[in-house]
């Protein structure tokens, strides 16, 4: 059966953090929506805030038809704020992808330390990413923001230390059913 772990949260919540601990502690393949979409930036350049959500409806198509190319048996954890789509959307990528189970690592932290990890990165991130005037907006989004909901939700603050080892086995339990 193959599984997928949604790791949900507004950009800088720290989805990424958790995303590349959980795929590592669980030995899963990581699939991140800004790998795929700086390769977009990389190859056809950056633009406006439309060019950027285009580029971020194809990374997300992407991420889930490489999905659906694994094997049956695979976990796969995604890293992407899965709140910037349709729901709808979201299930039409899974069922296309094949993926039967599903569970949401939902990543949050308050709207101050969002705005300061986003403007930390800024520097070190493609200029296709929205950049500081951004900010103001994200905190806002993050006082609204909410998990997708509709699969075991795992909740994980990540203003704390990530207690891996328990989150995984959180996971796979979840998985299992």
């Amino acid at each position: 059966m193959k599984a997928v772990v949604l790791v949900n949260g507004v950009p800088a919540s720290g989805k990424s953090t958790v995303a590349r601990a959980i795929s590592s502690a669980g030995d899963w393949p990581l699939l991140a929506l800004d790998t795929i979409k700086e390769a977009f930036f990389d190859h056809l350049g950056v633009g406006d805030r439309l060019y950027n959500r285009t580029l971020g409806k194809a990374s997300y198509q992407a991420m889930f038809d490489l999905v659906r190319d694994f094997p049956k048996r695979t976990i796969v954890v995604t890293d992407a704020w899965f709140g910037f789509q349709p729901t709808e959307v979201l299930r039409a990528h899974l069922a296309r992808a094949g993926v039967q189970r599903v569970v949401e690592v939902w990543c949050h932290a308050p709207p101050e330390i969002v705005g300061e990890r986003y403007r930390a990165r800024l520097e070190s991130r493609s200029t296709g990413h929205l950049g500081a005037d951004y900010i103001p907006e994200l905190m806002e989004l993050t006082r609204r923001a909410q998990p997708v909901g509709n699969w075991p939700q795992l909740s994980v603050d990540t203003t704390v230390p990530l207690e891996t080892e328990m989150l995984v086995g959180k996971i796979k339990a979840a998985i299992a059913g």
